[in-house]
């Protein structure tokens, strides 16, 4: 969701990637859903892990800024870029993944991620660019 918003948010301007602690290769329905209500594409969106970026010849030390969305993906970041100059931020998003017994209160647990995902975009950003 974070790597599709802030796309959303800010175009071109930067360069992002999102990657994971593990690879989960399906992104979620559930998150496809809320974000599509943001005019948000995720449908197409393949999630990678850490490991796969290394090995696809991503490398750590060319960007600037990694935000990790859990505890296990900071841990993740900070032992991978140790070496590198570059600031790892931890923001806390809700993990929405198993919350609400019915498909409207799932729903409503990932559109509380994702709104808390853009606020803390914005925070940091500033407003939306001019597409």
């Amino acid at each position: 969701m974070a790597e599709g918003i802030m796309k959303k948010l800010y175009g071109q301007e930067c360069y992002i990637q999102s990657v994971g602690v593990k690879n989960d290769l399906e992104i979620d329905g559930f998150a496809v859903t809320v974000c599509q209500e943001l005019g948000v594409e995720l449908s197409r969106h393949r999630s990678r892990s850490f490991d796969e970026m290394q090995e696809w010849g991503d490398d750590l030390s060319s960007f600037d800024l990694v935000i990790a969305l859990s505890p296990a993906s900071q841990r993740r970041a900070l032992e991978l870029t140790r070496v590198f100059h570059l600031d790892v931020e931890y923001w806390p998003i809700l993990d929405p993944t198993g919350l609400g017994e019915s498909r409207e209160a799932r729903l409503d647990s990932y559109r509380q991620t994702r709104d808390q995902i853009m606020g803390r975009l914005i925070e940091r950003w500033g407003p939306a660019r001019e597409s």
